[in-house]
């Protein structure tokens, strides 16, 4: 009689399991109520999968932007910027250090820089670039770029250069609308200085964008739109800088042979910062140099851009000298030290002239 109990009920356990099993799978088909759905027959897809994949995607990619922002932005909602590719990230021929590697010699090399890079937020448009910025610890985005391939040098004005140019808009625009603030800067700039104190005084609060220029007649002149220089700049988010890059960037398909820059001065040009009540300040050469005007008050400037230059190599070169000119100014100052007391900054009075940029000269001819 033992053996017979011992028997039944691992057995009548097995069946009354099965019936519940059972039970749960009936009422499942009985109320599933899908209609792109029977268990019956072969799965189907959606007709709105690919675009629900794809909406899925877009998501991620905006929560995990939402995320690295937040985590590289400072208490006022703003961060710093940069785009890389594979070209800027590896040594060239000839070079000791890549242009990454230069562009963050500067932060190490400044004036109350240092800092500021844990509120860099590092873009890469390629798998390398973005390696490159996690082995330097830094704030990293991999920025999806639709299949095209943007790892290699981008001559300036080549139609890749272009196509990088308004994909990087696009990106910008999608930082405003998550409601940040940034400076952004080209890699090839060098950052002697904090630009924050000035770009933040009191008088210029109510300022919706501050944009370097090429050539500067004025912080509010309106001959400085022909030559504003997208390379560098700082700009709120609000309604107002939200609607000029969505306009900037449905103008992408209807200016063939013009690069972003050419098409963001058209729109100042038409006045369409002004329809927006836009308020926008040039940043002087002298404060926010660069090779197309040379600043003349090194004890003033904040960056320096190698622009009015096509080539990678020449900027490498020429971006090199200027860091070494930053030290050699540094060490002047450092053995004078009633010069910074007095206030004395310009080149005259320094006896301060800044390297040549050869290197970019010549490459125009290349």
């Amino acid at each position: 009689m033992d053996c017979v109990k011992k028997s039944f009920f691992p057995l009548g356990n097995f069946i009354i399991s099965f019936i519940i099993l059972a039970s749960c799978f009936v009422y499942l088909l009985t109320t599933w109520q899908s209609p792109t759905f029977n268990p019956f027959y072969p799965l189907q897809k959606p007709s709105n999968c690919s675009s629900l994949s794809n909406f899925t995607k877009v998501e991620l990619q905006r929560d995990e932007l939402d995320m690295e922002l937040e985590k590289s932005s400072n208490a006022n909602k703003t961060v710093i910027i940069a785009v890389v590719n594979k070209a800027y990230v590896e040594q060239t021929t000839g070079s000791e250090m890549t242009m990454f590697d230069l562009f963050l010699e500067s932060f190490w090399l400044g004036e109350d820089t240092r800092h500021l890079l844990d509120h860099l937020l590092v873009v890469a448009v390629d798998q390398t670039a973005y390696d490159r910025c996690k082995f330097k610890r830094l704030h990293c985005y991999k920025l999806a770029t639709d299949g095209l391939d943007f790892a290699g040098e981008k001559t300036y004005m080549s139609e890749d250069f272009i196509k990088l140019m308004w994909r990087r808009t696009l990106f910008l625009l999608d930082v405003l609308k998550l409601g940040y603030n940034f400076i952004f800067t080209d890699t090839d700039i060098m950052w002697v200085r904090n630009p924050f104190p000035s770009l933040m005084k009191a008088e210029y609060k109510d300022e919706d964008l501050h944009a370097s220029v090429d050539v500067y007649f004025g912080d509010k002149d309106t001959r400085c739109q022909k030559f504003v220089n997208t390379g560098f700049y700082y700009i709120k988010s609000n309604n107002k800088t939200i609607a000029l890059f969505d306009k900037w960037y449905s103008m992408k398909d209807n200016s063939t042979g013009k690069k972003e820059q050419d098409v963001f001065a058209d729109l100042m040009l038409e006045g369409f910062v002004n329809r927006l009540n836009m308020s926008v300040r040039f940043l002087d050469n002298n404060q926010f140099s660069g090779f197309c005007h040379d600043s003349k008050d090194v004890g003033l400037v904040k960056t320096v851009h190698a622009n009015c230059c096509p080539h990678i190599n020449a900027k490498l070169r020429d971006l090199t000298a200027v860091l070494r000119d930053w030290k050699r100014y540094k060490k002047v100052v450092s053995h004078r030290p009633s010069l910074a007391r007095n206030n004395v900054t310009s080149n005259v009075a320094l006896n301060f002239t800044w390297t040549g940029h050869h290197g970019c000269q010549k490459s125009w001819h290349m």
